[in-house]
């Protein structure tokens, strides 16, 4: 791809509610999003104005993704409890499954599964916000859903030159546009004005060693998307599992006993997650 191209592609990701394929909801909670000045109060009046929106953000907040099972009656009740930064990746997550079902089967799974064992990684360590640290799980694949969006056929070659090649389709991203969809997901997130908690994430899942924001949070999502994968849970575009980052595995004091404690929550929080959104 020339550079020319490079530079129109990251133009189109990072102006992605300009589509016209984009439903209508989400052009609005990006437009809300963008506003530096979007209140809590803004985005449940925003929320409670839409039935199915408000069925959507229940649904979520009450799913293990944020362990309140049942308690979460009402939207306002919600957004208290999770405060802005989280609510904002709240209202994308279930605002964009939709699209990731359309561009690529099982990227909905597997991110929903990301974002339940980053939650339970975050909680085992003790990090003070393990709902911020499942937001980030839940988003940090969101730039594949802009490429798969783009450049629909060219994506589409990609996945298959990964399998083919047996290697992770970030890599192969890197050598046909030199950027990946994490950087894509951070320009988003960025232009969206998301919190830089979040974008620290989406944009250095795979590179964790490069966070300067929130590393911890970066470390739990790079540790979780592997894990996941390994697992076998819903299909991110390519069938490799990558290596933990050595350094990471050392960060987050892992071994065989905390990863067997870690699949096992695993299982039990998806079992019980099963059929969200569907």
């Amino acid at each position: 791809m020339r550079d020319s191209e490079r530079r129109t592609l990251r133009y189109k990701i990072e102006n992605l509610n300009n589509l016209p394929t984009i439903p209508a909801v989400l052009k609005k909670i990006i437009k809300l999003l963008e506003n530096p000045k979007t209140s809590l109060s803004d985005i449940g009046n925003f929320v409670t104005s839409d039935p199915a929106l408000t069925t959507k953000v229940l649904k979520m907040v009450n799913s293990p993704v944020y362990g309140f099972p049942g308690r979460i009656s009402s939207v306002s009740q919600a957004l208290v409890l999770l405060g802005l930064n989280v609510t904002k990746g709240l209202l994308l997550g279930v605002s964009v499954f939709e699209l990731m079902h359309k561009t690529m089967t099982g990227l909905w799974e597997h991110s929903l599964a990301c974002a339940i064992c980053s939650k339970v990684i975050a909680k085992d360590l003790n990090l003070k916000d393990p709902e911020e640290v499942s937001i980030a799980g839940l988003l940090h694949d969101i730039g594949k859903v802009a490429l798969a969006l783009e450049v629909p056929e060219y994506y589409q070659g990609l996945m298959e030159e990964a399998k083919k090649k047996r290697i992770p389709l970030f890599q192969v991203e890197d050598e046909h546009f030199s950027f990946t969809h994490a950087q894509a997901g951070g320009w988003m997130t960025r232009k969206w004005n998301f919190p830089r908690t979040l974008v620290d994430v989406i944009e250095y899942h795979h590179s964790p060693s490069l966070s300067k924001v929130v590393p911890d949070h970066c470390a739990v999502v790079h540790v979780a998307d592997v894990i996941v994968k390994a697992r076998g849970f819903g299909y991110a575009g390519d069938f490799t599992v990558p290596p933990v980052n050595p350094a990471i595995w050392e960060k987050l004091q892992l071994n065989e006993e905390k990863i067997l404690h870690i699949l096992k929550r695993l299982d039990e929080d998806l079992a019980e997650s099963e059929g969200t959104f569907e």
